[in-house]
């Protein structure tokens, strides 16, 4: 009676260069992701964005990609774009309470109170937190005050 056990496959061969390439670029992309990550805790946006360039080519569409981006944009003061990039996060994921939140102070920014205080608002609900809640309380005090 034969052995039933199942064979060990054969070792993999080498990646065929198309395999190779696309495995460097995956790393890559991740190297330049972190790199751009590191950089908007450094509190260098515009550098963040130039990293974080060849990413956001590759995967336009992806929300970590597109929160970075938006975190950059807003600490770069290039508001729409990042209230853009922000907006793309939340209908990916309706219940990211930190990009609601980074949305709500780029509206904030912007002027557009009452639209700052309801993702602020959202965000909060979400995610009790004291950042959270003094962002409501500050936009809610201006509103208070005549502002839009």
């Amino acid at each position: 009676m034969g052995d039933s056990t199942p064979s060990n496959p054969p070792p993999a061969g080498p990646l065929r260069p198309s395999d190779q390439q696309a495995a460097e670029a995956g790393e890559s992309r991740v190297h330049a992701f972190r790199q751009a990550e590191a950089l908007v805790k450094r509190r260098r946006p515009l550098d963040a964005l130039q990293a974080l360039q060849p990413v956001l080519e590759a995967e336009p569409d992806k929300p970590s990609v597109q929160l970075l981006a938006g975190r950059a944009y807003f600490h770069s003061a290039q508001l729409r774009r990042a209230e853009h990039a922000l907006s793309k996060v939340i209908e990916h994921d309706p219940s990211d309470h930190y990009a609601r939140f980074v949305l709500g102070k780029t509206l904030q920014r912007l002027g557009r109170l009452a639209e700052a205080l309801g993702q602020l608002r959202m965000a909060s609900a979400m995610h009790p937190q004291a950042e959270y809640q003094d962002a409501v309380g500050e936009v809610s005090a201006r509103l208070t005050l005549g502002g839009t």
